[in-house]
């Protein structure tokens, strides 16, 4: 049997019978359907993250801000990790926590002090958005849910999502690139990651796919991301790699 994806969650018993009336009532409308995106396998959303964990477990690349569950820290890599490959993230990340620490440090310090250690990142507003929500942060405490994480300076519903499971291990969805490309290709090939209409469906998606346990969801996040970036990637699908190419309905195209 199939879940309905929806703002309320899965959709309750069918539709409601015809009533009776009078000859000359006017039909009474059709009910609209709360439903976003393809209705999914409950069966197949299990299998999915079962398979996908434990591949995970095996895979996973060893990288600095997986060995952290501080806040300040998973930030400051996701902010770096935006429109940069991670490869020339890790060194500049290092070396901005050397020179800050904590977010304190930052907060104290002056904004052109904190772009200059940004300096060969490039999207410099990463950077000066780092340093308003520090001092945002010493003032009233780190946020611990997506929703409120999300009313820091430059903190769009991906990076909320991201702090609160990797810090914080809330059971939060999230959608990246890479996250966006697995999800359509497996459960949704119509839908198009970068189309502003199915936006919404992607991400009710990456809902229905999460365990419940905030730990599980942690994992399940990583997972999601790794898979997209060496296995399920833009340009090659190396589906012979793929733990869940027996769930994927894009696996017979070219």
């Amino acid at each position: 049997m199939g879940t309905a994806l929806s703002r309320s969650g899965p959709r309750r018993g069918g539709t409601r019978a015809p009533t009776r009336g009078t000859a000359d009532a006017p039909p009474r409308p059709a009910r609209r359907s709360n439903r976003v995106g393809p209705r999914l396998d409950a069966d197949d959303l299990r299998a999915f993250g079962t398979k996908l964990r434990a591949w995970y477990r095996r895979h996973a690349r060893d990288l600095p801000w997986r060995r952290t569950r501080d806040p300040y820290a998973i930030l400051v890599s996701e902010l770096m990790l935006q429109q940069t490959q991670v490869s020339r993230v890790i060194d500049f990340y290092h070396r901005f926590l050397d020179r800050f620490p904590t977010v304190e440090t930052l907060a104290k310090a002056r904004e052109s002090q904190v772009v200059a250690q940004w300096e060969g990142l490039g999207y410099y507003a990463r950077a000066r958005n780092l340093h308003k929500l520090s001092r945002a942060v010493v003032r009233e405490g780190f946020p611990t849910e997506a929703d409120q994480l999300r009313q820091l300076p430059g903190i769009g519903p991906y990076t909320a999502g991201a702090v609160a499971t990797f810090a914080f291990e809330r059971r939060a969805p999230l959608v990246d690139t890479n996250v966006a490309r697995v999800l359509t290709r497996v459960f949704a090939p119509r839908l198009h990651p970068k189309r502003a209409r199915d936006q919404k469906a992607i991400w009710a998606i990456a809902e229905a796919t999460l365990p419940r346990a905030g730990r599980a969801a942690w994992t399940h996040n990583q997972a999601l991301m790794e898979l997209g970036a060496l296995v399920c990637t833009a340009r090659v699908k190396h589906c012979g790699r793929c733990p869940v190419r027996g769930l994927c309905k894009s696996r017979d195209q070219v």
